[in-house]
């Protein structure tokens, strides 16, 4: 039964972020439940809770809803109509209330297994080659600049900051995504993480000499 319901989750889901092209389409969606469903088993964490809300994660993302916050109402909806225990119901939401990093001074309130893990799966997509591939597809898909000198990053002291920020993407790297690193929840994300932050500085690197022609010769 479980095995059906996640099935179903993933087929709604594919449909609901199949014109995506912010970064959050289905293909990201289907990276984070891969890599969450990887580390629960090295975890050994709550499988079901972990896949639903890998799957559910962005369907309420505040990005993308006008009251600009994460209650899981779509999320609550869904599993409801899938008849799932109220039990699992409410952690796959809390889990998806929780899951978006929403500023570098602002605390995570994460606070389960399968919440860690599902976040660490998310945060993961977000960095290395296919994070700086999405970070300039939501970059586009907000009309934001690529990279603005005169404007350097900002650490955002609360949610509201971060939310209403509309920064180049470059800044995105400093004020969010070279963090991730040392937020990983657990061991496994952790000594994943550590490779792609270099592709990242690496990229970083290159990035700021060719701006300045540094590397012409």
């Amino acid at each position: 039964m479980n095995a059906e319901i996640v099935q179903k989750t993933a087929e709604y889901i594919r449909k609901e972020f199949s014109d995506d092209s912010s970064g959050h389409d289905w293909w990201h969606i289907y990276r984070v439940w891969k890599n969450a469903i990887a580390i629960c088993e090295i975890e050994k964490a709550n499988s079901f809770i972990v896949q639903l809300a890998a799957l559910l994660h962005d369907l309420d993302d505040w990005k993308f809803n006008e009251s600009g916050d994460e209650t899981p109402h779509r999320a609550k909806a869904w599993l409801d109509a899938c008849s799932v225990d109220s039990v699992t119901a409410e952690s796959v939401c809390k889990i998806i209330m929780h899951i978006s990093y929403k500023g570098a001074g602002v605390e995570n309130k994460m606070d389960s297994l399968e919440g860690f893990i599902v976040q660490d799966a998310d945060r993961l997509d977000a960095i290395g080659a296919i994070g700086i591939g999405r970070a300039f597809a939501y970059g586009g898909y907000k009309n934001r600049m690529m990279y603005d000198p005169d404007s350097p990053p900002q650490m955002h002291a609360s949610f509201e900051e971060y939310k209403n920020s509309k920064s180049a993407t470059i800044n995105h790297f400093y004020e969010k995504l070279l963090l991730l690193k040392d937020r990983m929840n657990t061991q496994t994300a952790k000594r994943i993480a550590e490779e792609r932050h270099q592709v990242m500085t690496k990229f970083l690197d290159q990035f700021m000499l060719e701006w300045e022609g540094a590397d012409i010769q």
